[in-house]
């Protein structure tokens, strides 16, 4: 339930709160290292994050930067942040120093803390940000730590409405300048009402793989156990192996977690699935592209139900979800709208289509951003009438499922036919030498486009073309079937883990077909 303060218009410190509730409660575990806070200890560490942030000048409105592998020191910076009332600047570690230069020159940090990992990144960067300190240092304290070792913490935060920034998050950047996504307070708050539909709440304990400056590795579960009163545990890093161990150790419990189909196929294939356990784990979600109908399946048989959802940074991530007991007699469609977003599929002439018919996925609610950071021409370009144009292409049926097609951008059209690349790819998926694959539209004198099956196969895996095409020729329509095959190692993906479809377009050599 939503708490009596937010109602009345005042953001509450989470962690604050909960420390008063159950300080003794683990609000925080990092892997590998094992560090741990209870509330009472992230209380007190974040007050410090936040006298040593106010000390430098950071105040109501300023961004703070933090480009950083996963670890406890990002969530203390963060709540840190949100106590003085400024802004989380995130920034992807995946990027170049010369992309980084025009999100931190177009965001204007005034405070950066980097990873030490990283710091080759950062003496590239050519932007100047006032104050730039390094954390996660090797062979003693970072400079990070010794600076607020000894400060008195501030423990109340700054009054704030459920309107005011709390967060920046730059899109993906797969086509054009990535655009920095305003996220408020009260997005956050109504993204952890609607998460409390998947079983969020102080029993949780959540395991964070994805990376923290992306929507889905913070607030999906990160935020949700925090704002609960439940346990976030972070991994630095991805490892299958070790995410696989703390599945099965019964003193972490968890009980939460999200991937991308990547990351579950590494689960599936490593040599440590055979003997893991999942005997904790309530609540298992796949997002960020189109998930394998054969990739759930195949969980789904290990006893681990996959729900697929679906959302973005605009929205929260927090859209719309699969119930657990619609798998896996529904699996491919992304199930309902969550409690506080509203959704419509809008056809080509504005008019919201019948069920079944295909059209842009329109949504509104409180979780939905109020645009973007200095670009009123992305705005003018998104919202319509207080509604977020997604740029995803969607159906819903007769009992309001939704079915997410492709990204409006790579659809194509073969004689006069609309394609949905992600449908054919998920009847490629059955095929299980195939270890990813991605379908894009490619000129054809004949058809106008046609479709290209890139295809990366499991390691001594042998398919070739015909064996695919046969495969594809009794379950899609002649017009969806790829007219053409490229093998490649591995497909481009952004640092998102999403499959970079335009790199394809523009680097795919059909001489090498087929």
């Amino acid at each position: 339930m939503i708490n009596s303060n937010e109602q009345h218009g005042m953001v509450v410190d989470w962690l604050g709160y909960n420390a008063g509730l159950k300080p003794n409660q683990t609000a925080l575990i990092e892997l590998p290292s094992g560090r741990r806070q209870s509330y009472v200890e992230a209380h007190e560490r974040v007050g410090r994050v936040a006298t040593w942030l106010s000390s430098l000048g950071v105040g109501p409105g300023d961004r703070v930067g933090v480009l950083a592998l996963n670890s406890m020191d990002t969530l203390d910076i963060v709540f840190a942040t949100w106590r003085l009332g400024a802004v989380h600047l995130a920034l992807n570690f995946r990027l170049t120093a010369p992309e980084l230069d025009y999100i931190i020159g177009n965001a204007e940090p005034m405070v950066m803390i980097y990873d030490q990992a990283l710091s080759q990144t950062v003496d590239a960067l050519t932007v100047q940000v006032p104050h730039v300190i390094e954390t996660q240092g090797e062979g003693g304290p970072s400079a990070f730590e010794s600076a607020i070792i000894n400060l008195v913490p501030t423990l109340e935060m700054v009054p704030l409405t459920p309107d005011a920034q709390c967060m920046l998050m730059y899109s993906s950047g797969t086509t054009g300048l990535p655009k920095g996504v305003i996220i408020t307070h009260g997005m956050m708050v109504w993204a952890q009402i609607n998460a409390s539909s998947m079983h969020c709440n102080s029993d949780m304990v959540g395991l964070t793989v994805m990376p923290l400056f992306h929507i889905g590795g913070l607030q999906v579960f990160t935020c949700p156990a925090l704002f609960f009163g439940g346990t976030a545990i972070i991994m630095r890093a991805f490892d299958p192996g070790a995410a696989l161990d703390a599945f099965s150790n019964p003193e972490l419990g968890i009980t939460h977690f999200l991937g991308v189909p990547a990351i579950f196929n590494a689960l599936r294939d490593h040599p440590k699935n055979r003997d893991a356990t999942f005997d904790s784990l309530r609540v298992c979600i796949a997002g960020a592209e189109a998930v394998p109908a054969a990739l759930v399946n195949w969980w789904y048989e290990r006893g681990v139900v996959i729900q697929e959802g679906y959302g973005m940074t605009e929205n929260m991530a927090s859209c719309c979800i699969l119930g657990y007991d619609d798998v896996p007699a529904r699996v491919g469609s992304a199930g309902k709208a969550l409690r506080h977003t509203e959704i419509k599929i809008v056809r080509e002439d504005g008019e919201e289509a019948a069920p079944g018919e295909a059209g842009e996925l329109w949504c509104r609610g409180p979780v939905v951003t109020p645009g973007y950071w200095r670009r009123p021409d992305a705005n003018a370009e998104t919202f319509v009438d207080g509604w977020l144009r997604t740029g995803d292409i969607a159906s819903r049926d007769e009992d309001g499922y939704i079915t997410i097609e492709d990204r409006l951008k790579d659809m194509y059209i073969s004689g006069g036919e609309n394609v949905y690349p992600a449908e054919v790819e998920n009847i490629l998926y059955e095929l299980k030498e195939i270890r990813e694959v991605a379908v894009i539209g490619v000129a054809d004198e004949q058809w106008g486009e046609a479709g290209c099956a890139v295809v990366a196969l499991q390691d001594g895996a042998v398919l070739d073309a015909d064996q695919l095409r046969r495969h594809t020729r009794d379950r899609l329509a002649r017009f969806k079937q790829p007219k053409y095959v490229i093998y490649t190692d591995a497909l481009p993906r952004n640092a998102t883990g999403k499959v970079q479809k335009f790199v394809l377009r523009d680097s795919i050599d059909l001489t090498q077909a087929q």
